[in-house]
């Protein structure tokens, strides 16, 4: 394979002993692996580690029927996708690496943790998926699905990315309505505090392109895949950072009590009043992320 560029951004595709899949490969520093969210890609996951470049090389990558990595029968499940990711890992020459994920990423983490324990050196999870978890059960889980679903067409592309563009405190409203379970008080002061900061109004504003267009194969499966979740989390031997709101309104903080309950060496950060994204907008979101940096930073 050819020398990294550290500068260069672009998306390439990996052929691996598993599979095609589409990476980015950014910074320099011991490696982490970011695993996206449901809906993602390699472009969220760049996005969501800015904060940790400039001392660790971050390889994110996008899950099969995201983007441009195709989903197949042979990489739908947890299992299956952890495995395409050590290939990846090892057509980069990177024997040993950390994990972060987001979200929908929690399964594929957990279980590269727990299949890898000689490669993985720490895991630092956000408000992340660990057991079954099906929100079609509920009449607000499936509006929520079915406004999702919506943003891959051509049509909600356009209307999600020219609202984050024209009308950015209506957008970031319209998100912090999906991600939270808050007042109408506490979401016009969170917007607020988002648009008073450059890097929080810059994000909130990116993460709209990361969530739209190409990606609802992987979107669907996911949510298949979800509905029968039985992860090896007892195995997971490496020290755990996981990161979950109370008021989390996407993924329940059920979840993360959950997984710190089964993993040995975990420790929670609970935000008492926040949403699916704290770890990047709001008022915890500097203190969360150097956390963050110095879980992984203790670890090499």
């Amino acid at each position: 394979m050819a020398a990294r560029e550290l500068d260069d951004v672009t998306p390439r595709i990996a052929e691996t002993a598993a599979g095609p899949v589409e990476y980015v490969d950014l910074g320099g520093g011991p490696p982490i692996v970011f695993i996206h969210g449901s809906p993602g890609g390699c472009d969220q996951g760049a996005l969501m580690t800015q904060f940790m470049t400039s001392n660790h090389r971050v390889v994110s990558i996008s899950r099969p029927g995201y983007l441009r990595t195709p989903l197949t029968e042979q990489n739908r499940s947890p299992q299956q996708q952890a495995a395409l990711v050590a290939a990846l890992l090892s057509e980069l020459e990177i024997e040993r690496f950390a994990l972060m994920c987001w979200s929908g990423g929690g399964p594929v983490t957990y279980t590269l943790a727990a299949r890898y324990p000689e490669r993985v050196t720490a895991v630092v999870a956000v408000a992340a998926v660990s057991t079954e978890f099906n929100p079609a059960k509920t009449i607000r889980g499936r509006l929520e699905l079915g406004e999702e679903k919506m943003l891959f067409g051509r049509l909600g592309t356009w209307f999600a990315t020219t609202l984050a563009e024209r009308a950015p405190a209506t957008a970031i409203t319209t998100l912090l309505s999906g991600e939270g379970d808050l007042t109408r008080s506490q979401a016009k002061q969170l917007t607020a505090e988002i648009m008073s900061d450059d890097i929080q109004r810059a994000f909130a504003t990116a993460l709209f392109d990361t969530v739209t267009g190409p990606r609802k194969p992987g979107f669907e499966n996911d949510f298949e895949q979800f509905k029968h979740l039985d992860l090896p989390l007892a195995a997971v031997s490496v020290p755990a950072l996981l990161v979950h709101s109370r008021t989390d309104a996407d993924v329940p903080y059920a979840q993360s009590v959950h997984a710190a309950g089964a993993i040995p060496n975990s420790q929670l950060i609970t935000v008492d009043v926040g949403t699916h994204l704290s770890a990047w907008l709001g008022p915890d979101a500097a203190d969360i992320q150097s956390a963050i940096i110095e879980h992984f930073s203790a670890r090499g």
